[in-house]
């Protein structure tokens, strides 16, 4: 009887156990969707906003940008319309990306020019990034530590801190209002610099040292071992610095006087000053480069933020 009462006992708060398991998966699958839900929602509401017509988003949301953009100098006032989130437009047109595509090329330019001076940035700092690293990952020595210890003072800081020594040094250089305003202090970006050293030092040592031996020098060592172990790193900082370049707004507004020549990013951030109804259409097409650049690299990013060792078994 003992035995046969213990073994109901012991099934029974098993079948409790598990039912609590189910309860607990249920909740946290639940407050997930949630959350999804809630991230999703603004990328997921331009989407389908930017098939409406300019006089449907004019009437949800021309209140908000009426009461912004008071010219005349009054004080801005509570708005006593409520702004209508749609999610389903009442009426599908093309027209916002008919005229983003076609009627205003001005706003391809902006993308072009968003292209422009992203894709340089990225790939001449991930190079000078590699070989610095390189360096620095290589025959520890006192300068190399102080050096790199400046550099992680730099990364610290925000850009809005250097934004005013990048003008002066732009000015003296007489490159304002030109490109290499903008690239130059992107090329020497101490990021890159500073995550790629770290996953170069995560590479055993025995390999270098058995490349030596063989009588690897050092380009073949950079080359051969380094590099190709940190490749999912390479991704992930690529991925990363084209983000962030991708969505500046600072340096443009500051180190080019030119209206004409600022990428798309500047024009998305004053959306609030006209041309409402072609915002959405607009950030639509802005999202797509860096969208697919994560859908397609996600695997490495994953693995460059994950590794941990020089070798995979």
């Amino acid at each position: 009887m003992e035995n046969e009462f213990s073994k109901i006992y012991r099934k029974r708060i098993q079948q409790k156990k598990e039912l609590e398991d189910k309860t607990k998966k249920i909740i946290v699958t639940v407050a997930a969707i949630v959350f999804a839900f809630f991230f999703i929602m603004p990328t997921l509401l331009t989407f389908t906003n930017s098939f409406m017509a300019a006089t449907e988003i004019n009437a949800n949301y021309g209140s908000v940008f009426d009461n912004y953009n008071k010219s005349d100098g009054s004080a801005r006032t509570y708005i006593s319309k409520t702004v209508n989130l749609k999610f389903i437009p009442d009426m599908v047109t093309f027209n916002q990306y008919f005229t983003v595509l076609l009627k205003s090329p001005e706003y391809l330019f902006k993308f072009w020019y968003s292209v422009i001076y992203t894709v340089p940035i990225v790939f001449v700092q991930l190079a000078l990034a590699s070989f610095a690293a390189y360096g620095f990952s290589r025959h520890e020595s006192r300068a190399k530590k102080v050096i790199f210890f400046i550099y992680i003072i730099l990364m610290l800081m925000p850009y809005q801190v250097t934004l005013v020594p990048n003008y002066l040094v732009s000015d003296f250089l007489g490159i304002l209002d030109t490109n290499w305003a903008i690239w130059f202090p992107g090329f020497f970006s101490p990021f890159a610099i500073y995550l790629l050293t770290k996953f170069m030092k995560r590479v055993p040592k025995e390999l270098t040292e058995a490349a030596e031996i063989d009588g690897a020098g050092e380009w073949e060592i950079f080359s051969r071992i380094q590099f190709p172990l940190c490749k999912g790193g390479v991704a992930s900082i690529m991925i990363l610095v084209f983000f962030d370049y991708w969505n500046m707004v600072e340096q443009p507004l500051i180190l080019l006087k030119d209206a004409d020549k600022h990428p798309l990013s500047v024009f998305l951030s004053k959306i609030n000053q006209g041309e409402i109804s072609l915002a959405f259409a607009v950030a639509i097409i802005y999202l797509i480069p860096p969208l697919l650049l994560f859908l397609y690299g996600e695997d490495y990013l994953v693995e460059g933020i994950s590794y941990q060792g020089g070798v995979k078994g």
